[in-house]
């Protein structure tokens, strides 16, 4: 999976090469973009063995284009979904479609047609997948992904599977998607505030590019050279770079839980309740629902010291806060996809930072909050963009 990304990543270098004068004047482009459109297209590949993106041309496919509209889409009709929480039980997943294609709301329709292109393209790449399986693994080697993206080794698993054990299509589909959307936003834009500081702090861009460029073996080497797995997750300062975006700048900071079962959960600081009683725990009732705070956990200064709100990449550089081990708290990049998005992260900036430099524009970066954050021009914009300075080194 490492070549694949490194050729996406490759790919992506060279087209912004070809948009910035060669001069080291630079040029201003919107880099949130770029970041979103690399991670799409590594996730195509990997995931569903699918190219979105061949980075000649300013546009993607319609299934990709879909991809990167759901989650703007989603957040106007969130108030709508107590109705396929209460009829999903009732209806079948057509009927259910039907209803809320009824609802008079031009979000809804944006939303419907999203999931019907998604669906249709699903289908149909699914549909080739397993017409390659029926001719074998020489037909697969010579797709997109060879076969080893993740949507070819379910369907072959599926294929060798018991009968009771073999997953639908939709099932296939439901499980490629999720792992699609939630991976693209919060990768990409990781990776756009990790420049944002990055332009925002020049001394720790230099000091990173020039772990990168001694990794990559000196100045004037091969710049299409890949840095080997072990090697680039053996990079001190690219690690901690990483891991202190993602500690204090989490691209989901809010999350909901349902309780499987009944819990009683210890707290950290006894509380007053409202009958006066001090509570040194809280009972949590099956079913009830649990609002997670990451970015709480992840800034408080009774875990990390008192420069809790300071990106500092040099904390990871040394031994972090007893408390932390006490607190015994999830890392940083504790999610199911946190190998493939970390690779991604240290690929894409591992194959950047030697050919490029990025500064900060004339132009206010604001930072907000849908779901996954995201970066506009500015308070008064919605539209999803980062502009910055990038030179050629």
């Amino acid at each position: 999976m490492t070549h694949i990304f490194y050729n996406v990543a490759h790919k992506m270098r060279s087209a912004l090469a070809t948009r910035v004068p060669g001069d080291g004047s630079g040029k201003v482009l919107d880099v949130n973009d770029w970041m979103a459109r690399t991670t799409l297209e590594m996730l195509g590949q990997a995931g569903l063995g699918y190219s979105f993106d061949n980075f000649e041309e300013d546009s993607i496919d319609p299934y990709g284009e879909s991809i990167k509209m759901f989650f703007p889409t989603i957040g106007p009709i969130v108030k709508f979904g107590f109705l396929v929480e209460q009829f999903s039980w009732i209806f079948s997943d057509a009927a259910l479609l039907w209803l809320l294609s009824l609802i008079p709301s031009e979000d809804m329709r944006r939303m419907l047609k999203i999931t019907d292109t998604m669906r249709e393209h699903s289908q149909r790449i699914i549909d080739e997948k397993k017409a390659a399986l029926k001719k074998g693994n020489d037909a697969l080697k010579h797709a997109v992904g060879e076969g080893k993206d993740i949507m070819s080794i379910c369907l072959k698993a599926n294929t060798a599977a018991e009968d009771k054990e073999k997953m639908t299509d939709e099932e296939i589909l439901a499980q490629t998607s999720t792992f699609i959307l939630a991976g693209m936003d919060t990768t990409s834009n990781a990776l756009s505030r990790i420049l944002h500081l990055l332009a925002q702090n020049p001394s720790v861009q230099e000091k990173l590019r020039a772990e990168i460029v001694e990794a990559h073996g000196g100045a004037g080497s091969d710049a299409n050279a890949a840095i080997p797995y072990d090697d680039l997750n053996k990079l001190p300062y690219l690690d901690a770079v990483c891991r202190e975006t993602l500690r204090i700048h989490a691209p989901v900071v809010l999350a909901g839980r349902l309780a499987a079962k009944d819990m009683v959960l210890p707290l950290a600081t006894p509380v007053r309740g409202n009958d006066g009683r001090v509570m040194h725990e809280v009972v949590v009732p099956k079913g009830a629902g649990v609002l997670l705070h990451y970015q709480g956990t992840n800034s408080a200064p009774e875990l990390w010291g008192d420069d809790a709100h300071e990106w500092k990449p040099e904390r990871w550089l040394a031994p972090l806060p007893q408390a932390l081990d006490d607190a015994r708290i999830p890392g940083v990049y504790s999610n199911l996809g946190f190998k493939f998005s970390q690779l991604e992260m240290k690929i894409v900036l591992s194959t950047l930072l030697p050919t490029f430099a990025f500064e900060l524009s004339d132009k206010e970066i604001t930072w907000n909050s849908a779901g996954v954050m995201y970066p506009t021009m500015g308070e008064e914009s919605s539209k999803s963009e980062m502009l910055l300075k990038v030179k050629a080194l």
